[in-house]
């Protein structure tokens, strides 16, 4: 309420959801397939699976055998998973997505919030990971990432690697996926994608899962039973959007010169950033109590989200998303300067 006041109007930089434009032939596939009288096949159209599979070798480097499987968007698969496996213990990042604990809390697992050290993890039944971390834009080292695959081997545990914002580094090494680590053993491995960042297709829902051939289809059979299937239409702009990485890099380069702007007065004005590497978000604080950081941006009419909401780790820290237009990011950076 308080950044609504503002005299220029507020800038919401507190949610991660795309403002920029859906690219127009994305939009041509999903309208050519509205005459869709059928039920969609969970499984995924014979197109879409031979583009989610050629796209999961060439961007991800995922070899071996892997099978694949849309969903809907990756926001229900986090939420649903530990549900559609049966998991007793759920593990999740100590700073994380909350879509992590409240996917246990839904099934009533127990969920053990955990470093990045893999070596320190209990027994599990489904371990998450997520690089580029949101919020921290944290990538996790190659060590890091083959440390989990060495848990999921040893202990028969399945790990989960969201990998959401993989198509957008931002500082020092680019990010990667866990299913090109793996080097083609892919047992217990599973990669969760979406189409929602690296399309601006956030409004169609549109995601998909890559990995253990055998887990995949434990989760398919329940899925088709559950009705958990991407309606044709938008099976088709999937299908498209795979196909295509020049738009991909497109939007990466608006969100690095945005992070450059804003970063770039942040730090003018006393903030420190952390990590930040990839993603969609700045990571950062002004070594306070993250609400106080909170209310003064409130004041220039800037809203962001406290650290607090993704754990106790975060409560001096705030993020910022880069999901806003052009203007909208140098009138922010503006303000934030004309504070100092």
């Amino acid at each position: 309420m308080r950044a609504r006041e503002h005299g220029g109007g507020i800038i919401d930089l507190s949610q991660g959801t795309p403002v920029d434009k859906t690219p127009d032939f994305i939009q041509e596939a999903l309208s050519a397939a509205t005459n869709s009288p059928s039920y969609p096949v969970t499984i995924g159209t014979p197109e879409l699976r031979e583009a989610m599979r050629n796209w999961a070798t060439n961007i991800l480097g995922a070899t071996g055998d892997f099978d694949v499987l849309p969903t809907i968007g990756s926001k229900e698969l986090v939420a649903w998973l530990p549900s559609i496996l049966q998991s007793k213990t759920v593990l999740y990042p100590k700073i994380a997505y909350p879509t992590y604990l409240v996917g246990s809390m839904i099934h009533g697992a127990e969920a053990i919030a955990v470093d990045i050290d893999a070596n320190s993890w209990p027994k599990s039944d489904l371990a998450w990971i997520n690089s580029p971390s949101n919020p921290t834009g944290r990538v996790h080292s190659i060590s890091e990432i083959q440390s989990v695959i060495s848990y999921a081997r040893k202990n028969n545990s399945l790990v989960v690697s969201d990998e959401c914002y993989l198509s957008f580094p931002a500082t020092g090494p680019a990010p990667a996926s866990i299913l090109k680590i793996a080097g083609g053993d892919n047992k217990n491995l599973l990669a969760v994608h979406s189409m929602s960042k690296r399309s601006n297709l956030a409004g169609y829902r549109a995601g998909l899962i890559v990995g253990d051939p055998d887990v995949i289809a434990e989760i398919r059979e329940v899925r088709k039973h559950a009705g958990m299937m991407l309606p044709l239409p938008i099976q088709r702009a999937m299908t498209a959007a795979l196909s295509d990485e020049a738009h991909v890099v497109e939007q990466a380069e608006r969100y690095a010169k945005r992070r450059e702007l804003l970063s770039a007065a942040l730090i003018k004005a006393g903030f420190t950033i952390d990590f930040s590497d990839a993603g969609l978000y700045i990571w950062c604080s002004r070594n306070e109590d993250c609400w106080s950081t909170v209310s003064w941006l409130a004041d220039l009419g800037i809203l962001t989200t406290p650290g607090i909401f993704y754990g106790g780790a975060g409560s001096k820290y705030i993020r910022i998303a880069m999901t806003a237009t052009d203007n909208q990011i140098s009138e922010a950076a503006e303000r934030i300067l004309e504070s100092i």
